[in-house]
Formats: structure tokens, sequence, C-alpha cells
């Protein structure tokens, strides 16, 4: 499943749901948790419910509410039955939070949906970002940079010029890390100045510099920049034929020459992610 760019929609907005159908990105999340206020969180799960149970054109995922939400039992029970090809769990703690998620939806009868885990939102989950290895129906991590500032009394978690301050460019950091060490997506989190196409086009840059495979998305006009991001250009994947087909030659080669520079194993599994990505 290609994962560059996911898209939240507000789960009790179904108008929003239909048009965001036409974005272009590889996957919707329905929300019901941050994007739809207490009193609407009924008429959200039936608004995902019945969406989900329409003809699937992209694949869909739902956002709920935490586990320990009482928000988050009705929830399941609402959107399991509709087979959503993922959920995305926020407040995760870690792998055994990933895999309680997984017992639940089977007991409502859901061996499919995959899972995305935004897996730095409390104090907390700092800790558990190497526990995800071998989590059931893992898909993705992912990192939040407004939840975990809040829940320590900090007062933002950005520099004037929108950097990172140092502690979450750690949580970044930690999230890339855990999820390929769990052999899952990276994916970065959300770009907030949704009409700054130019700062969101080198933020999502430089996720994809950094080792992320996707991003998040908060509005329809941010989709086509972020899969441009994150989708190889023309001469990245003809340079990474190129590698594959060098070693191809020397099959017991560790190092060669390749347009003048030397080239070794690490550049070749480089070279095979490139090619990768670059698949329909």
């Amino acid at each position: 499943m290609k994962l560059r760019s996911l898209l939240f929609v507000p789960g009790d907005r179904p108008d929003r749901m239909e048009k965001a159908l036409g974005a272009g990105a590889d996957a919707l999340i329905l929300d019901l948790e941050d994007a739809v206020a207490p009193g609407a969180k009924p008429a959200a799960r039936r608004a995902v419910a019945d969406f989900l149970a329409a003809e699937r054109r992209m694949p869909l995922w739902v956002r709920v509410n935490p586990l320990d939400s009482p928000e988050n039992a009705p929830d399941l029970e609402a959107v399991a039955g509709g087979r959503p090809d993922g959920i995305v769990l926020p407040k995760a703690e870690g792998g055994a939070s990933v895999n309680a998620l997984a017992e639940l939806l089977a007991r409502h009868g859901n061996q499919q949906s995959r899972i995305l885990a935004i897996a730095t939102e409390t104090p907390a989950a700092i800790f558990q970002l190497g526990s995800y290895g071998g989590a059931a129906r893992l898909a993705a991590l992912s990192w939040g940079a407004e939840d975990l500032p809040a829940a320590i009394g900090a007062a933002t978690s950005r520099e004037p010029d929108g950097r990172y301050t140092p502690p979450y460019e750690l949580a970044r950091s930690l999230c890339l890390f855990g999820a390929h060490a769990a052999g899952v997506a990276a994916i970065d989190t959300v770009y907030p100045a949704f009409r700054d196409l130019e700062g969101l086009a080198a933020y999502a840059g430089r996720a994809r510099r950094d080792g992320f495979t996707g991003m998040l998305a908060i509005h329809p006009a941010q989709v086509e920049a972020i899969n441009a991001a994150f989708t190889p250009s023309a001469a990245e994947v003809a340079h990474a034929q190129a590698v594959v087909a060098a070693f191809a030659a020397n099959p017991e080669a560790g190092a060669l020459s390749l347009e003048g520079r030397m080239i070794d194993r690490p550049h070749l599994v480089q070279a095979q992610r490139i090619l990768a990505a670059a698949r329909p």
C-alpha cells in the first residue's frame, strides 16, 4: 500500500469526504478524534460508517479516539464492521497499545484493517518508540507536534521561524528510527500552514531526505506538493537503475565504480528503495 500522502477529513463532514476523493491523496483519514467536537461525535460515526459502506474508490482509514478514551469503544463499534483499510491510533504508547487495538478490532470481527500509530503524543510514548517491532497489523508510525507540548506544559513546539525546538526534533527523529526499526512506513506529521505551499514543499523535501516515506495532510491543496516530494524523479530512477544493474553484473563485488564515483552495498539498498517508491 503506497502511503505518500494521507489526507485528514473531518468525520462529521460527509460533503468534504466526497470532495476529498478527488484530491489525489494515496489515502483518506476520516477523523473521529480532534476534528470532531464532542457533541458531534455520534453523527460523525454514522457519517463515517455510511462512507465506508459505499463503493470503495480509494484506501480509507479512520482515526479513532485514544484507547483510554470513553469514545474509543463506540468508535470501533461504528466503524470496525465497515472494514476500513486502516485505523489511525492517536496517543499510542508502544507496541502493546497497537496489539490491544488489533485485539479489539478482532472482537468486532475485523481481521483486515491495518494500524497507523501516532507515536509521540504523550511523555510515556517517547520511551516506547523502540517497542513497535512485531506489533500486530502495524503499517506505519507517525508523530505529532501539538499534543506532546500540551501534555508537558510547553509553550510551543516551534521556534519563531517555524522550526521545531530541540525536544520535538528529538521526538520526530525517534519516530523515524522507530518506524524503520519496526520495518514499517515512517510518516511525517502535518504542515499546519496549509496556504504556504512553498514552505510545505521544502518541509516535505526535507522529510524525504531524512528518511520519511510519506506525510500527513490537513488540506486538499497540500496533496500535490506532498506527492511530488515523495515521488522519485526521473533522474533518481535512472541512477538507481544503473546502480542495481551494476551490482547485478558484478554480484560478488562489495564496491564498484559508477559514473566516476565509488558505490557500495548501502548504495544498492538505497537504489532498491528508490525503485520501490517509484512503482505505481
